[in-house]
């Protein structure tokens, strides 16, 4: 069965007594004989399910139920009393039951309705008559299914007066009831929708309640079928910034879209917790919620119940509650409290004492009165949330504006109703978001910490570690809330690098430091500016915390650093204070757009509901029409409503046409399983007419290209999360390296091969359980210790605020004193003894000479540390005693990853020898035997490398080297550059498998990480200021938002991989853009709409790019270049030389000099550049031999300078040349990669960039002069 589109309505149904207990009753209430009113069950009287019209012709294809026009009957109403058994089921766990189909006469009730447990939902209280009319009462109920599948629905209960028929008198036909004896019988009606529309179905059914007031004498049945039919007219809006409005008079009901295809529908006033509970009570109930409590909420409110537990789970998006959920209980469902498993659980306060005494371990919350408790005791006995989280919160929240009217005092009155309404509704959804805000960051703040410690290639969470570094006030929590479902989903989802509201959110109030840290730097340890200036132990102490680790999620509370939230005065409401809730959390909020779908017709004609589809499709393209081609999220909702819109009315092809320009606006909300659907219910004669309308032919061969990959690539399963474990078994090579990359110590395969062989001297090639838990508790414990550091201010001045004390040594002598010798990233310094005082040792670039030298003691000589230094007289000597060989050989490391990094302009190098360091020193501390200090030496890398192979950069390379960037740091191998991309301030990487990284321009720091399609990016293209395009493998071209930075716009015409971008305006100075793919098709598209203008073939092996030049195109392919004329024509074409012809050598770049009317050409086999003449093309006039050259693949231009990448004859590194335009000779020859040079971008003439192929997949930057 296809997947259908869902409108607002699943179902109506209507409650109450049968007709035969009230008329039994009414008697009996004449004759005197009640005291009170017996409580009466429920039955099902009427129940209303969509469709509501039929044709009497059908279409001998159709996609299922709700697009058929041949339907049974979908209402029915009760004609006579029937024998119901107990009811047994619930709002929380719906479920098919057999005697549904003999409460039913001509109806097939949806599989997820039960009307076996919905009489008591609806009348949890009871149903009891009543000699006087009731005001109208609203609640809300929430189904689950068996799968964790929600519905919801809305209860209006009302008074009608009984009105036996031998009592009514008739007058002008119609049936009055006199006034002796009166009596009023309960009704319910309950609207079922798919999502929680709660304030929107509230609205409808006040709106139908005025029709059934008392005096008005309508059908009851013919005006609840009109009612429910005229809700499954209703589509949902779809995720974004375009809400759906309609009337049903009097009042307009508007339904709110989620913010994004992941987010929750948010239909309900937020602030409602905040109003029933004290900020610290709230926090209580979310840490019971987050540790997966049995919980109960009372209130003397039905409705209460389930809008409070709502809002609570709303406030812990994107986590969400995976257990039972039921938050009306009726009074014979109290049972179910006795589950043992989680739960989630309302009923009414006159149960509150019986359920606190008779069961045990429940957390109790009292909605009412604001507090909580627990079953067994008047306080709850649970882990809090932390404090500096809870401390943020609360300081958020009390700013928070709860009060409507004084918001408003400044404002006139609205003149009439829906004037009114629309002002609450903008200020409701205003304080709606602020509350969001405040909840996601609370979540961000308790869980940052989680991603450093996980492993992404092998997806793995380090628990332990984790645990280790939380402070000892919250490990109980943290423990607790480890072991639940809610968390364990959410590890999935990290995993999976799902890029959901957390995600974003924790981006967006990261620090710069921790962005530049993710860049640099692979130790958890924090700097010691973040451990305060009297240690470790005051960077932990609670008092000190809120601003240390939130300070960049709160960068504008007005809250001194040391304040908690318990010194607020409370002489003040705190809605009153006059503080910004949000500050530093506001993000770009677009403005909501609500589109007004037309009054309803008739609802139960057929001609007159495809009249109304068709007056609605009508009013959508007039929207469409009127809207600007770059305001494409709203343009994607437009298309999407209509689409839906086709759908229902049975316009399939058309559309498909409205969900396929869903590429090109937002293809985030593209109804990929509805379009799936839709495609394989077309007749043959859809089909013949799709494949004549060119866009719905690519979409059909599209989908059917997905289906084939689908199901040939095997993804590796997503769902998957393990906890690191200590090995059990000897384990080999692969084994150990699987093992290190989990554990998080290291991710570098070169390191942990090392690593290995380190472990292993003397004996088998294999590494024991013990071995290696003695090796991982080492590496812990020196790390705790040196967090444990205590330095003093005066030794904080001299060290940067970055640095880290990563070894401490135990107290020595030395020729400057006693004390504990530091090693940080950057220097050795003494640590004095007694008032602790800060002596430089060295900074590692300045050192001349590190041995291990002797010192006479008594009639011995002794090793120690001998350290010369340049700029000073007097060497530096410690006797470390056993620990001398040790420092020698970390010293010696650090000494050649500072000179490395400073000779590459690569700051890698530091880190991995301040890696290889630590792990010698680790090594020496497991191993415990003569050979240990041999064995750590195995991990020596840098130093053997600078003894052994003396790796001098040449001068020109030095001069011209500015910096060095890894963007597969965090990788556990190197990946190959595809494309560079420099825009102001940015630069973009693409790496492989369609990774793209942002950097900023300013300190080549991190800034963003999204993923593009699956495939190799060949090209990017910055199109305009906010638009970058890239050309992929798999066919499609993506576009990013540079100020979002999302992609959620694509270009599908092209059939094979995209292979060149270009950029040019046309003959009417209209900025155009131009593709390639490899088969040889060109297009030419218009920027601002991305409408192919034009396209064309042309006949060649493999094209790669094109580029504009006056009135022609120049197109470069592996065998030739061609000068083609922009309608497509071939003017002339470009062979190979003579040379080349018959060789492996094929054309790889081409680049075009207007003002000299020059083309230049370079070769994938070849060490040659040739240089042709635009108007003599027939042969090279020129060449260009570069020197110790096989290859070259990359040609920039910049200045008056040619910038060639390419790979070396002798070395097989990549190279960088640089020829003078003019002269045409090789000014410089760069040496800055070890594979072959493959990218190539300037950033603003001042900067070249670099990037190399995947044995060294790093990016160097190059100074222009």
């Amino acid at each position: 069965m296809a997947e259908l589109p869902s409108g607002l309505l699943e179902a109506c149904v209507v409650l109450g007594a049968s007709s035969e207990k009230l008329r039994d009753l009414y008697q009996l209430h004449q004759q005197n004989k009640f005291v009170e009113f017996p409580l009466l069950d429920a039955e099902v009287l009427q129940v209303h399910i969509p469709p509501f019209v039929s044709k009497e012709t059908n279409s001998s294809h159709v996609i299922g139920p709700s697009f058929s026009r041949v339907q049974r009957r979908r209402s029915f109403i009760k004609k006579k009393k029937r024998d119901r058994a107990p009811d047994s089921a619930h709002n929380g766990e719906a479920a098919n039951h057999s005697e549904v189909s003999s409460a039913t006469e001509d109806i097939s009730v949806p599989k997820d309705l039960d009307l076996i447990a919905l009489p008591q939902l609806c009348f949890p209280g009871g149903l009891q008559l009543s000699n006087e009319q009731r005001e109208d009462a609203y609640h809300f109920l929430v189904f689950t299914d068996l799968l964790g599948n929600r519905t919801h629905g809305v209860v209006a209960q009302y008074y009608r007066a009984v009105q036996p028929y031998q009592e009514a008198s008739i007058q002008n036909g119609h049936r009055w009831i006199s006034s002796k004896c009166r009596l009023f019988a309960p009704y319910a009606v309950c609207v079922i929708s798919k999502l929680p529309y709660y304030n929107a179905l509230r609205d409808c059914l006040s709106c139908l309640l005025v029709q059934l007031r008392p005096g008005r004498q309508v059908d009851l049945a013919e005006t609840m079928k009109e009612f429910s039919a005229k809700l499954s007219l209703v589509p949902l809006p779809p995720p974004g910034q375009l809400h759906v409005s309609f009337s049903l008079r009097p009042l307009l009901v508007v339904l709110p879209s989620r913010e994004n295809q992941d987010g929750p529908i948010i239909d309900v006033d937020l602030h409602l917790p905040m109003l029933c509970f004290s900020h610290p009570t709230l926090l209580q109930i979310l840490s019971c919620m987050l540790q997966e409590q049995r919980l109960v909420f009372f209130s003397s409110d039905w409705a209460r119940l389930t809008l409070v537990a709502e809002c609570l789970l709303l406030y812990l998006q994107p986590l969400t509650w995976q257990h039972p959920y039921v938050p009306v209980l009726s009074r014979g469902m109290l049972d179910f409290l006795m589950a043992p498993t989680a739960f989630l659980m309302g009923c009414h306060i006159s149960h509150f004492e019986e359920v606190a005494a008779e069961t045990e371990g429940l957390i109790l919350v009292n909605i009412d009165d604001g507090i909580i408790q627990s079953s067994c005791a008047d306080d709850v006995d649970l882990p809090v949330i932390p404090l500096s989280a809870a401390e943020c919160f609360i300081s958020r929240a009390e700013s928070l504006q709860l009060h409507y009217d004084l918001e408003l005092c400044h404002l006139g009155r609205p003149t009439d109703a829906m004037a009114m309404q629309a002002q609450r509704r903008v200020w409701q959804r205003r304080l709606n978001k602020q509350i969001q805000n405040i909840s996601l960051e609370l979540l961000v703040n308790i869980f940052r910490a989680v991603q450093d410690f996980l492993n992404h290639e092998h997806r793995v969470f380090n628990s332990e570690e984790f645990l280790r570094t939380r402070e000892p006030a919250d490990q109980a929590f943290y423990k607790t809330v480890l072991d639940t479902h809610i968390f364990h989903s959410f590890l999935r989802d990290r995993l999976n690098r799902k890029q959901d509201s957390f995600s974003r959110m924790e981006l967006n109030t990261r620090n710069q430091a921790h962005r530049n840290r993710g860049v640099t730097e692979t130790s958890r340890r924090p700097p010691m500016s973040e451990l305060s200036r009297n240690g470790y132990s005051s960077y932990a102490s609670p008092d000190n915390r809120l601003s240390r680790r939130l300070g960049a999620s709160m960068p504008n509370l007005d809250q001194s650093p040391h304040e908690s939230f318990n010194g607020i005065s409370p002489l003040r409401p705190a809605s009153l204070r006059k503080m910004t809730p949000d500050s530093g959390l506001k993000f770009p909020q677009k403005p909501v757009m609500v589109f007004r779908l037309p009054e309803f017709p008739p609802p139960l004609a057929y001609h007159y509901v495809q009249n109304y589809y068709a007056e609605m499709v009508t009013s959508l393209g007039k929207v469409i029409s009127a809207t600007a081609p770059d305001e494409a999220a709203l343009l994607a909702r437009y298309h999407y409503l209509r689409g839906l819109v086709n759908t229902v009315s049975n316009r399939r092809l058309d559309a498909l046409e409205d969900f396929q320009s869903l590429y090109k606006t937002d293809s985030d909300i593209f109804p990929l399983q509805m379009v799936k659907s839709l495609v394989d219910s077309l007749s043959e004669s859809d089909r013949l007419q799709a494949d004549r309308r060119t866009e719905l032919k690519r979409l059909i061969s599209r989908l059917k290209r997905d289906q084939e990959r689908e199901r040939h690539d095997s993804k590796p399963e997503e769902g998957t999360v393990k906890r690191f474990q200590l090995p059990k078994k000897y384990m080999q090579l692969d084994e150990f390296v699987k093992c290190v990359q989990e554990s998080g110590m290291v991710k570098d395969q070169g390191t942990i091969y090392r690593l290995f062989d380190a472990l292993t001297v003397g004996h088998q090639k294999q590494v024991g359980p013990d071995l290696f838990r003695v090796f991982y508790t080492i590496w812990k414990e020196t790390e705790a210790e040196a967090q444990e550091v205590c330095l003093p201010a005066s030794v904080l001045e001299h060290i940067e605020p970055s640095e880290c004390v990563f070894k401490l040594s135990s107290s020595v002598k030395t020729s400057r004193g006693v004390g504990k010798i530091a090693m940080t990233q950057r220097r050795l310094f003494l640590l004095t003894d007694g008032r602790p005082g800060y002596v430089e040792v060295a900074q590692y670039r300045d050192l001349e000479e590190v041995k291990v030298s002797s010192a006479p003691f008594l009639l011995l000589r002794i090793p120690t540390l001998k350290l010369r230094v340049r700029g000073r007289k007097e060497a530096f000597e410690a006797n470390l005693k056993t620990e001398t060989e040790l420092w020698n050989l970390m010293v010696k490391e650090m000494w050649a990853g500072r000179d490395l990094a400073d000779q590459h302009k690569d700051p890698q190098y530091m880190q991995q020898a301040l890696t290889n360091a630590l792990l010698m020193d680790a090594v020496v501390g497991s191993l415990q035997s003569s050979k240990a200090t041999y064995a750590a030496s195995k991990l020596a890398h840098f130093d053997r490398i600078k003894m052994e192979v003396p790796m001098m950069v040449p001068r020109t390379t030095a001069e011209t080297l500015k910096h060095k960037i890894n963007p597969s740091l965090e990788l556990a191998a190197p990946r190959a550059v595809d494309a560079l991309l420099y825009t102001p301030g940015q630069l973009w990487v693409s790496v492989s498998g369609g990774k793209v990284m942002v950097f900023d321009a300013s300190s080549w720091s991190l800034t963003h990480t999204c993923q593009v399609g699956n495939a190799k990016l060949n090209c990017m293209l910055a199109v305009d200021q906010d638009q970058v395009w890239m050309g992929s493998e798999d066919s499609v071209i993506y576009i990013i938002s540079m100020v979002a930075m999302v992609c959620n716009r694509q270009l599908t015409d092209h059939r094979s991989e995209v292979t060149g971008l270009a950029l040019d305006t046309d003959k009417y100075s209209q900025k155009v853009a131009y593709s390639c793919s490899a088969e040889g098709t060109v297009m030419v598209w218009d920027v601002s709409t991305l409408q192919v203008k034009k396209s064309f073939h042309l006949s060649c092996d493999r094209l790669h790019s094109v580029h504009g030049f006056n009135v022609t195109l120049w197109c470069c392919s592996r065998d030739s270049i061609m000068e083609v004329w922009r309608n497509g024509s071939l003017k002339h074409r470009l062979n190979l030389p003579e040379q080349h012809k018959g060789s492996a050598a094929t054309f790889s770049a081409v680049l075009l000099l207007p003002e000299r009317e020059e083309v230049w050409s370079i070769c994938v086999d070849s060490g040659q550049v040739c240089i042709w003449h635009t108007k003599d093309a027939s042969k090279p006039y020129h060449r260009v031999a570069l020197q110790d050259c096989t290859g070259c693949h990359c040609m920039i231009r910049v200045k008056n300078q040619v910038w060639i990448g390419a790979v070396g004859r002798s070395s097989s590194k990549g190279k960088v040349y640089i020829l003078d335009a003019e002269r045409r000779q090789v000014v410089k020859e760069l040496h800055g990669h070890s594979d072959k040079v493959t990218a190539l971008c300037s950033a603003e003439d001042r900067y070249v960039l670099s990037g190399a192929a995947k044995h060294d997949g790093k990016i160097a930057i190059w100074k222009v002069e």
